[in-house]
């Protein structure tokens, strides 16, 4: 697992597009700080970028890095939820602005995964997380279901858990900053 990290942090560190598990799907990666790369994403995905992606931080503590403001409410759900939970905050900051919503806002999930939790600790930052597909097809359930455009698309292809059937993606929960919570994908 060390190889494969150092490998996907030395892509991730120029700028690269990365191909990788996750703790729900296979997702195509990038420094979540850097603009040029995320605009490679929405070019590979064939999004429009005003569709925002979601990012993976390592703990709540590099959460702090990119949201101005934590609700009291998303450590709570970070801390019962028994199943991969994404949530939208506001005041998204320190982030590319290509990947950061209209309003404001920015979707961030902190996996349950050794691998993702290493790279996002060892990449010292976010990392773009979306799902390995072209926008508007199915989310791919396994390495090989992933389209050959997208495999040649990235710049590297994290070499594990290729037989692994992937679980469904995340919940999302949107958390403002005003109370308001809201179920967008359970």
């Amino acid at each position: 697992m060390q190889k494969e990290i150092k490998n996907a942090i030395e892509v991730l560190k120029n700028g690269g597009l990365i191909l990788y598990p996750t703790d729900t799907v296979w997702g195509i990666g990038c420094d979540a700080t850097n603009p040029e790369a995320v605009k490679k994403v929405y070019d590979l995905k064939e999004r429009v970028d005003s569709k925002a992606l979601i990012c993976l931080v390592a703990d709540d503590r590099m959460l702090k890095k990119y949201v101005k403001e934590i609700p009291f409410a998303a450590l709570n759900i970070l801390e019962v939820t028994d199943k991969p939970t994404t949530i939208i905050y506001d005041e998204a900051q320190n982030l590319a602005q290509n990947l950061i919503a209209e309003d404001g806002t920015i979707a961030i999930r902190i996996p349950d995964d050794e691998f993702c939790y290493q790279l996002s600790r060892k990449l010292n930052g976010a990392l773009v997380s979306t799902s390995a597909n072209i926008s508007g097809q199915p989310t791919p359930k396994s390495y090989k279901e992933i389209d050959a455009a997208i495999l040649k698309g990235v710049d590297y292809v994290v070499n594990l858990h290729h037989e692994k059937i992937c679980a469904k993606p995340s919940s999302i929960i949107k958390l403002s900053n005003s109370g308001l919570v809201k179920i967008i994908r359970e």
